[in-house]
């Protein structure tokens, strides 16, 4: 039995733990995973560090970067008005489609989970 078999047939799956923050108006739900690897981490390191960024890279765009990396690593869900987004890929199209104030409330809920589940990773 080969090792994909062997894990198809696992009910005990891990599931990182989650939690939801909602918006001030209560319009928006966000959901956050409580676990990042070790290898995210380093990743994120390297992506916030403006001293490795790309020559043609302002502070600017690797706050924005960095903030973006944890938005794909940490989002499992986004509900607006009611309609649930998930998927790396649509999570990510919807955010690059938020407003100003949408941005600003989601760099808000990552600052406040990272700082009470990751006390290692500073969000920008």
């Amino acid at each position: 039995m080969g090792r994909r078999s062997r894990q198809r047939g696992r009910t005990d799956k891990l599931e990182a733990p989650t939690t939801d923050y909602a918006s001030p108006d209560g319009e928006q739900v966000l959901t956050l995973r409580g676990a990042l690897s070790p290898k995210s981490r380093q990743q994120y390191a390297a992506t916030a560090d403006p001293a490795q960024a790309r020559a043609a890279a302002n502070v600017e765009d690797v706050r924005a970067r960095a903030i973006e990396f944890l938005f794909e690593r940490l989002v499992a869900t986004w509900v607006v008005n009611e309609v649930a987004t998930a998927g790396a890929k649509a999570l990510l199209a919807r955010y690059r489609a938020a407003t100003r104030a949408e941005r600003t409330w989601i760099t808000d809920v990552l600052r406040e989970h990272c700082a009470e589940w990751f006390p290692d990773v500073k969000v920008p």
